[in-house]
């Protein structure tokens, strides 16, 4: 009976069980301990923003940055509607309209042509996806935002460790959010972090995270008490979370090459059947340079998608769709507006699987891509 190859298989890398041993030593499991100390400050250098806070996930990382932009009912953001419903949930918990737009047919990230219709009066910020690692189009979207006097969120959910232009991601917005959820590359279970690029509301982030409180300050010995002093909630995470994510941390640079090395052998797997036009891979600008994070094939349409996900199935290999475009799901239709027709959105959708691409993956990749190539040529 042959192994099941799942979509995703988390990895141990390095530290885990001695820094969670240390962690219990050293006697404090509530946030801002030791290790989220340390995780803050490679998150800092690994993103080349000024200022990085451990959260308990990337959805508190992205309604921290609602916060911060002072979202109110009324008030607008322009995003992706592909994306996970974290991006737009930070959005409609402030009251405020999550407006949707189409995205590039070649890099699936928020298309820059389609901001400028969608702006309005009432628009506060954009929302900038960086899909499968890859970041978006952030010169131009900088340049739109700064005309009209918007500011730009960079939901880095999947892409610490790639680069836009040479900068991180991370630092090429005002705020951004990252994921480590364990589907990610760098992983802690559940966990995320904030960066903040302008400094101006490094203080204000600080108090949002520790529940509206000057905790920070206290804890700094700037204050001899700390207070109630804004709006805020529990976003920290606890000292276990972080020793783990650090222990991960440590390693960033080997799972990203790891990673990279398993994209490239997929890219060069299929780039025949790609030349053919059965199938198109990811695509990326010279600008980019991506973190291995997902492979994705997109299919001639949905029928063609979903009859090489269930014969992947049937040989053991977990290779799943991803999101259904917020502007069609319920909550979305509830909450948001779309601004256009959607179509490259929808079109990707009804098209896109993704293989299975884990640290471990191994030699097992070589089964993925020969049951997938010989699916694709059989059905050409």
């Amino acid at each position: 009976m042959m192994n099941r190859i799942p979509f995703n298989k988390p990895s141990m890398v390095g530290c885990e069980f001695s820094f969670l041993e240390e962690a219990l030593e050293r006697g404090q499991l509530s946030g801002d301990g030791y290790f989220t100390k340390r995780c803050n400050e490679r998150i800092v250098k690994l993103s080349g923003s000024p200022a990085a806070l451990l959260t308990h996930s990337c959805t508190a990382a992205l309604e921290m940055a609602g916060i911060l932009c002072d979202l109110k009912p009324g008030d607008e953001v322009i995003m992706p509607s592909f994306t996970f419903v974290s991006t737009a949930n930070a959005v409609v918990l402030r009251g405020a309209t999550p407006v949707f737009v189409d995205i590039d047919q070649h890099s699936l990230n928020i298309d820059p042509n389609q901001i400028e219709a969608a702006i309005t009066p009432q628009t506060r910020a954009i929302f900038a996806v960086h899909y499968a690692g890859f970041p978006a189009e952030m010169d131009r979207l900088n340049q739109i935002a700064q005309a009209h006097g918007l500011m730009v969120i960079e939901d880095a959910a999947q892409a610490l460790g790639s680069t836009y232009k040479g900068r991180p991601a991370g630092s090429l917005g005002d705020i951004a959010a990252f994921s480590f959820h364990e589907t990610k590359n760098i992983i802690s279970g559940e966990g995320g972090a904030i960066t903040v690029n302008r400094r101006d509301l490094v203080e204000r982030a600080e108090i949002i995270r520790e529940k509206g409180t000057n905790r920070s300050r206290f804890l700094r010995g700037q204050v001899d008490r700390y207070t109630w002093v804004d709006i805020g909630s529990s976003f920290l995470p606890g000292e276990l979370v972080a020793a783990f994510l650090f222990a991960q941390l440590e390693q960033e640079e080997v799972i990203r090459q790891a990673r990279l090395a398993l994209f490239g052998r997929y890219q060069n797997a299929f780039a025949d059947l790609a030349q053919q036009e059965r199938v198109v891979l990811p695509w990326h600008s010279d600008d980019v340079t991506g973190n291995g994070h997902m492979f994705y094939l997109l299919m001639r349409d949905i029928d063609d998608r979903d009859a090489l996900i269930g014969h992947l199935r049937e040989a053991g290999i977990i290779a799943p769709l991803h999101y259904v475009p917020l502007h069609s799901a319920p909550g979305g239709r509830r909450f948001g507006r779309a601004e256009g027709d959607l179509s490259v959105t929808d079109n990707t959708y009804s098209r896109l699987i993704r293989l299975p691409l884990y640290l471990t993956l191994g030699d097992e990749i070589e089964r993925v891509i020969d049951v997938t190539r010989s699916w694709l040529s059989a059905n050409a």
